[in-house]
Order: structure tokens, then C-alpha cells, then sequence
């Protein structure tokens, strides 16, 4: 019996309707679209500070100098102040930090934003602070560090914490 068509041609149409090589279908799409936003606020983070070490010394009969660095990162344009409070010890100012040891016993100090230690690092906006735009990548800083020839404290560790404070 014949139908026109031999087996052979079944099954290659078959295969090329499976495979997708059919004759084509028309087929209907539909689009949108939608908005993508972010608002960015104006924010300023310190990224990094590092500890200011002297060196071991004896009697303090002239100035210790040492330095560290301290990074802040603000959004780009941003206008900021970094200060840097008196720290802990009792009784200190800016002017006169003092780090504290053994028995109570303190050592004077004092930080700068100048290498020339010449302009005290505080705390008071517009007065004594350090001030800066915002690139939007973090900025380096560095702190100078000075103890003054001083009466001469008990041998011992002597330590102090400051707070460093951006404000934008």
C-alpha cells in the first residue's frame, strides 16, 4: 500500500520537526522597561588609623618625635573636619595629651598636623582641626607626634587613646 509518502520521509520530517526544523511559528513578544536608582547621601568613615609609637627611651631631656598615618574616606565633594580629642589621661588638653603608666604616673605629649609640629591637632571645628573635600576615595593623613623634655616618670609602659572624629 502506498500513501505517497515512503516511511523514510517520516521519519525524516519527524526528526526535523523534534530537532526544530520545522517550518516556523509566528510568535509574539511584549517589552517593558524599569528605572535603576541609587541616592547617595553625603558620609564620611574613617578607614584606618595605626598606633603612634616612640621610641623607648630614658630620661627625657629632649624632644621625642614620631608620626603615624590615619585614613578618612568621604563621598566625592563633601566638605569634612577631622579632630582629635584629648585622648585619657587625667587632666589632658589638645595642647598637653598625656599617656598614662605605671601607678597613675603620665607622660606629656602633644600632636600636630604640620611636620614642622608647629599647629596642634584638636578637636574644634574650624580651629584646630584638619579639613578636607571628599574624593570619594579614602586620604591619607599624618599625625605628628611630640613628647617634650619633661621630669622623667617612673621606668614602664606608658599608653593613651585617641578618638578621631570626622565631621561633614
Amino acid at each position: 500500500m502506498s500513501f505517497g509518502y515512503s516511511l523514510r520521509s517520516f521519519t525524516t520530517v519527524g526528526l526535523a520537526a523534534l530537532l526544530g526544523f520545522s517550518s516556523p511559528a509566528l510568535a509574539a513578544t511584549a517589552s517593558g522597561s524599569f528605572t535603576v536608582q541609587i541616592t547617595i547621601q553625603a558620609s564620611c568613615t574613617v578607614v584606618s588609623t595605626a598606633p603612634l609609637t616612640f621610641a623607648a627611651v630614658g630620661v627625657i631631656t629632649a624632644n621625642e618625635d614620631a608620626s603615624t598615618t590615619l585614613s578618612v574616606q568621604c563621598t566625592n565633594t563633601t566638605p569634612y573636619n577631622i579632630g582629635l580629642n584629648a585622648g585619657l589621661g587625667i587632666g589632658a588638653t589638645v595642647a598637653s595629651r598625656k599617656m598614662t603608666g605605671p601607678a597613675g604616673a603620665l607622660v606629656n605629649y602633644t600632636l600636630y598636623s604640620d611636620s614642622n609640629r608647629t599647629t596642634v591637632w584638636g578637636q574644634t571645628v574650624n580651629t584646630d582641626t584638619v579639613s578636607a573635600v571628599g574624593t570619594g576615595a579614602a586620604q591619607p593623613y599624618t599625625v605628628f607626634g611630640r613628647v617634650p623634655a619633661q621630669n622623667t616618670p617612673a621606668p614602664g609602659a606608658y599608653t593613651d587613646t585617641i578618638t578621631v572624629t570626622v565631621t561633614y
